[in-house]
């Protein structure tokens, strides 16, 4: 006997018939014996459906009204999942956030967990009723209504996963688990059994959609097993978990995004604080910054000058070339120039830890492609280029190809030799 919180997207949920499929599937878990919580999102469409009455409005609505609103799509879906649970035989009762209650802190939109009071569900458990609880919301302790954001309700799942001590969490999807890169991409992708915390986090936050980054660091934080399931599909899904064995393989998958635009100012002053002055007012203004790559210095009449370069999010490019336009002029520099055309990919790996030739391994693919890299980046266990869109496609496949990922993971010994272990 096993407690299980299982959390069911927008797609899952999106008819009354894919929601009495989902109360046959929960039932069939607890038929076996095991205890079950259920996290729902809205129906598909519905939240969008209540942005758009909210726009219809023609000004700005007051954030706190915003989110009373937009709870309410996932009031809808909890209540018609408890009646089809009923009607499967297996009391069910549903909860919102704020009966629970989910404590958030008070910024609306983008709230974050506080705490779970878990009384009212283990309750709910005890009396043998499965929980529908409403995900993507919560309540500040002055009785406010929130909303976590956009994905929130995996957020949701993996909180009340930890808050009951929850054997398992599994977040079930359109897709049957994670995958080695994008299907649509590369048809030999492959579907991963198993991925640490560290690689899922680094793969959701390089473009992977299949998690929302909050909770996979809600999960790894709190160790919390989650596990990526298809809703309709039966198959293990991809468990993820805090183990990491120095035999896995050298690279697990590959992440892409298109939404990247590239920033470059030339000639600024090499000196302290120089990068404050570009990227502060950049930051103030919410736009988030990724990779930042920053030249050599060179002499220019006796001055140091240096070239930075940065990226950001396409939707953001032209605020922030405003921006770097300005600060730009206050430094003196000699030119300031951008392009939302570009896309980033990266390989993610906890393998690459003790393999030293991955990277001439990726460039070498790249290069017999003629794939021109504008900017690098690197940590423990990711790579990643930033490249033109247009190659994006070419420079996945044969990368895929390049690490052999269509194929099952080998078991593979450490390149270092004990002395570099040990030293």
């Amino acid at each position: 006997m096993a407690l299980i919180v299982q959390k069911y997207g927008g797609s899952s949920v999106s008819t009354t018939d894919k929601i009495r499929r989902i109360a046959d599937k929960v039932k069939a878990f607890r038929d076996q014996g095991d205890d079950v919580v259920v996290v729902v999102s809205a129906m598909g469409g519905e939240t969008d459906r209540l942005q758009e009455l909210a726009d219809g409005l023609g000004a700005e609505p007051a954030p706190r009204e915003m989110d009373v609103l937009l709870s309410t799509g996932e009031q809808v879906t909890i209540a018609i999942l408890a009646m089809a649970m009923d009607q499967t035989g297996v009391p069910a009762q549903s909860f919102t956030g704020w009966q629970i209650p989910i404590v958030s802190d008070d910024v609306h939109s983008k709230a974050r967990i506080e705490r779970i009071e878990s009384e009212n569900l283990r309750q709910a458990l005890d009396a043998q009723r499965v929980p529908v609880v409403a995900g993507f919301q919560g309540i500040t302790e002055g009785n406010a209504i929130t909303t976590l954001g956009r994905g929130g309700s995996d957020t949701t799942a993996v909180a009340l996963a930890a808050a009951l001590d929850a054997d398992e969490c599994q977040i079930y999807t359109d897709v049957d688990g994670v995958y080695t890169t994008d299907p649509r991409i590369v048809s030999k992708a492959r579907r991963l059994d198993k991925v640490t915390f560290e690689e899922m986090l680094e793969m959701a936050s390089l473009g992977s959609r299949v998690l929302q980054i909050r909770a996979v660091e809600f999960a790894g934080k709190y160790n919390v097993p989650l596990r990526v399931c298809s809703t309709f599909d039966e198959g293990p899904g991809t468990l993820i978990t805090l183990e990491d064995n120095v035999e896995e393989p050298i690279i697990s998958g590959i992440a892409f995004t298109k939404d990247e635009a590239q920033l470059t100012v030339l000639g600024v002053p090499d000196q302290p604080g120089v990068a404050y002055a570009l990227l502060g007012p950049i930051g103030e203004n919410n736009i988030e910054v990724d990779m930042i790559l920053q030249n050599v210095s060179e002499l220019t009449d006796g001055a140091p000058l240096t070239d930075f370069t940065f990226t950001v999010h396409t939707g953001d490019f032209e605020a922030a070339k405003a921006l770097l336009e300005k600060s730009a002029a206050d430094l003196g520099a000699r030119q300031v120039s951008g392009e939302s055309g570009v896309a980033k990919v990266s390989l993610v790996g906890v393998g690459m830890r003790s393999h030293a030739n991955v990277a001439a391994r990726m460039f070498k693919a790249l290069a017999n492609e003629n794939i021109n890299l504008r900017m690098i980046s690197t940590t423990e266990i990711k790579i990643s280029i930033v490249i033109e869109t247009k190659y994006l496609e070419l420079a996945v496949r044969a990368l895929h190809d390049e690490f052999e990922l269509d194929q099952p993971p080998q078991k593979v010994e450490s390149e270092l030799t004990p002395t570099d272990e040990q030293s």
